[in-house]
């Protein structure tokens, strides 16, 4: 178990954990497996999570028409450059990476886990794609390699996720997390702040409930309004459903976020970054490691910790 040291840092930061894990720089690569999702293809809906588009968190190596080999080889290249003697874990990120057959899902993790660079798998997935069979098949494959399991949970509001179509309800993401976790394999978990309808009290309530979760890590992200997607189109109709947030409004709130948060759950990720050009807003200008520091900074003059109003969790 890890906790946060007293005399340093004050929240868990994941990267310090991999540091523990591992005796090289550990780097992940995005892979793009060609999945989709069961709110694309009619199984749950169609037309996919409101929010999202795909193209803003996927490189241009990642492509699900080049194999998983030939995407790990491009992926070292692009970032062999900047660190000497550092070890890959392979992230299965777009879409749905649990949701085929596990024949399928075994060939393209273990080609992965094939790479002599490759250290582990990070599988991204939904609360509702996996089950007792793939999970078995985790713990197995956790005994030998790293493996982590994220899930998408976006939020703990069943109304919210009804209305950006997600197709589940927060007790499936609870189910599911519970399940990963009880079999030793390490889980994380993502959330969205800011999405529409959800008030400041709220979206805190997020931090008090995940709290409960056996979580190894969660990834925050602000709200973003990407071009193309319906939610674009619900804020151009309808701009009273949203509040979007300031870069120095959403520092407030993920601090208030992380002193309600269980402080055995390492922070992973605060903010997302998309490409250039899909952002329709908020547009803060800030790189992920930048807004980092600030957060930290504040942090410092708020003298606020990670589960300090996390009643003894």
């Amino acid at each position: 178990m890890y906790f946060i040291d007293n005399n340093s840092n004050r929240y868990l930061n994941y990267n310090n954990i991999l540091k523990s894990e591992f005796s090289e720089r550990v780097q992940k690569i995005s892979i793009n497996a060609g999945f989709t999702c069961p709110n694309r293809d009619g199984s749950k809906g169609v037309g996919g999570c409101t929010y999202c588009n795909n193209q803003t968190f996927s490189p241009q190596y990642c492509k699900p028409t080049k194999t998983i080999t030939q995407q790990i080889e491009e992926g070292i290249d692009f970032f062999k450059h900047k660190y000497d003697g550092q070890v890959y874990l392979a992230y299965f990120q777009s879409y749905t990476n649990t949701y085929d057959k596990l024949d399928k899902l075994k060939k393209v993790y273990e080609e992965a886990l094939n790479h002599p660079k490759v250290v582990g798998l990070v599988i991204g997935t939904r609360p509702d794609c996996v089950n007792d069979e793939l999970l078995d098949y985790f713990a197995e494959l956790s005994k030998k390699w790293y493996v982590m399991v994220e899930y998408g949970i976006e939020s703990t509001d069943d109304r919210t996720l009804e209305f950006i179509n997600r197709g589940h309800d927060y007790a499936c993401a609870e189910k599911a997390i519970r399940n990963t976790a009880a079999r030793g394999i390490r889980t994380g978990a993502h959330l969205i702040l800011g999405l529409p309808r959800e008030s400041r009290n709220k979206i805190l309530n997020h931090a008090i409930k995940i709290s409960k979760l056996p979580l190894t890590a969660i990834k925050l992200h602000q709200l973003q309004l990407i071009k193309g997607t319906q939610m674009a189109r619900q804020y151009a109709e309808h701009p009273n459903w949203f509040k979007l947030y300031t870069a120095e409004e959403y520092i407030d709130l993920v601090i208030d976020f992380i002193e309600l948060l269980n402080p055995k759950i390492a922070i992973e990720r605060m903010i997302s970054q998309s490409p250039p050009g899909f952002v329709i807003a908020p547009e803060w200008g800030l790189k992920n490691f930048e807004f980092i520091v600030k957060v930290e900074r504040q942090m410092n003059l708020r003298n606020a910790r990670q589960g300090r109003l996390s009643n003894g969790l």
